[in-house]
This record gives C-alpha cells, sequence and structure tokens, in this order.
C-alpha cells in the first residue's frame, strides 16, 4: 500500500480558500498528479483542501469522499507565553515546549496539562481511530504496534489535507513524537509526502517515508514555495515573527 498526504495551497485562512498564489499551486499540483497512480482519493471537508483537490479531481476526472477527520488539527491551547487566548499547538515558543521532557514521548505528552485543557489527546486519539479504520477497510488492520496484512494491496490512497493533521498521523504510522513533528517539520502548500507499507514477513506490515514535503511540481512550474507556516529564518527578516504574536 501507498500513501500520498498533500498539504492544501497558500492559504487564505481568514475565508478557508486559496490565494492566487494558491490557485497556481494547487494547478500546478494537478498536472503532476495526472501522472499519479491514484485508487482512492481522501479530502478534508475545509474549503482550502477541497479547493486544492478540485483541480487535480477535474484533471484527472477521479472521484474523492471528504473526511471530516482530516480537517486541520483543531485543538486550541494557552500557550504560557499567551495565557488570555488561544493558539494553535504548533506555535508554541521553543523555550517553553523544549522544557517540557514528556514532548519527546510518543505518548507521554498526552498528559501534559495544557494539552489536556486544549483536549488535544482525545481529538489526536479520535482521528488515529478514524484513520486506522479508513486502513483497515482497505486490509490492513492496527494491532496496537503494526498492521496485520488480512488483504494485500498495492493501492495509493490519496489524502488532501492539512500540516497539522498530517503530522498527527505521520507520528502514528511512524511512532514518533507529535510535538516534535508538529515543531520541527514544515510541509510547503502543495507539498507531497509518501510512504509504503513494507511487510518483510508475512501478514505484519509497516509504513516508511520515501519522501517528505516534495514540491517538484512548484519548481518545475518556476513557481516558489510558500513559506506559509514558516516563522523568519533570521530575526531581523521581514515576515512571521512568533515574539508579536
Amino acid at each position: 500500500m501507498r500513501l500520498l498526504f498533500i498539504r492544501h495551497g497558500d492559504p487564505d485562512y481568514e475565508h478557508d480558500c486559496l490565494t492566487d498564489k494558491g490557485i497556481r499551486e494547487a494547478q500546478l499540483l494537478a498536472q503532476r498528479m495526472k501522472k499519479e497512480t491514484m485508487d482512492h482519493i481522501y479530502v478534508s471537508p475545509m474549503g482550502r483542501a477541497q479547493q486544492t483537490a478540485s483541480f487535480t479531481l477535474h484533471a484527472t476526472g477521479k472521484p474523492a469522499a471528504t473526511m471530516e477527520w482530516l480537517q486541520e488539527f483543531t485543538p486550541r491551547i494557552h500557550r504560557p507565553d499567551l495565557p488570555d487566548q488561544l493558539s494553535i499547538p504548533w506555535d508554541w515558543r521553543a523555550t517553553d515546549w523544549m522544557e517540557k521532557e514528556s514532548f519527546y514521548d510518543q505518548n507521554a505528552w498526552k498528559a501534559d496539562p495544557i494539552l489536556l485543557e486544549g483536549n488535544a489527546p482525545e481529538v489526536y486519539d479520535q482521528v488515529i481511530h478514524s484513520f486506522d479504520a479508513l486502513l483497515e477497510s482497505h486490509g490492513y488492520a492496527y494491532n496496537g504496534k503494526w498492521y496485520e496484512v488480512r488483504c494485500e494491496s498495492h493501492d495509493t490512497l490519496v489524502f488532501f489535507c492539512h500540516f497539522g493533521i498530517q503530522c498527527v498521523i505521520l507520528s502514528h504510522l511512524l511512532h514518533l513524537p507529535v510535538m516534535a513533528l508538529l515543531h520541527g517539520c514544515i510541509a510547503a502548500p502543495t507539498a507531497v509526502t509518501e510512504l509504503y507499507s513494507q511487510e518483510p514477513l508475512q501478514g505484519i506490515a509497516t509504513f516508511r517515508m520515501t519522501r517528505y514535503g516534495d514540491i517538484s511540481h512548484l519548481e518545475a512550474g518556476n513557481e516558489k514555495p510558500s513559506d506559509s507556516g514558516r516563522f523568519v529564518e533570521c530575526f531581523s527578516d521581514d515576515g512571521r515573527h512568533q515574539e508579536a504574536r
């Protein structure tokens, strides 16, 4: 089995749609996806993911199913430096989140009081349960550590979704701490991440990531990747600064 996770194009978050740049990115992505094998396509219900997918679906004539659990990772937290407002879980200052040893553990992060208050562990478990139920419908049943192969498959499953939800699912598939992925990775808009199942022992499958955040379609179209989701490279640069939020 092959899995492709695709982040939406450059977003207009206020209106939950794509910017003009995001539309160009999605069009370039669609030309790339015309050459890809896509057996099953699943899309977040949010407008920016639906709009991104629409170009690929139009170009290929393929159908897609909308999955509510593919929407962006929804919990909101009270960050230590911003206790009076709600923030997304992956915008913590490094000087705060990196002090928490539990955030480097695949499961211990779920006991953090701030994340518990924001209902993050419960939402995380709901997403993973839904994802595993989908894989089981394709013949791969999660048993707590790996997947039992009940029906071998070479199908490609494609997910048009969001950065945060990708990190949630990747943390599960790769057995990595989700907080480290949320803060240590960034997939540019329309970036493609690829995983393959591997079955070295009959009936026992795990997943291995073969590409992360591939934007070759943007490079081929001379479209500079968006920095949506990133902070400035140097504090003196113009752009997004965490301290000013």
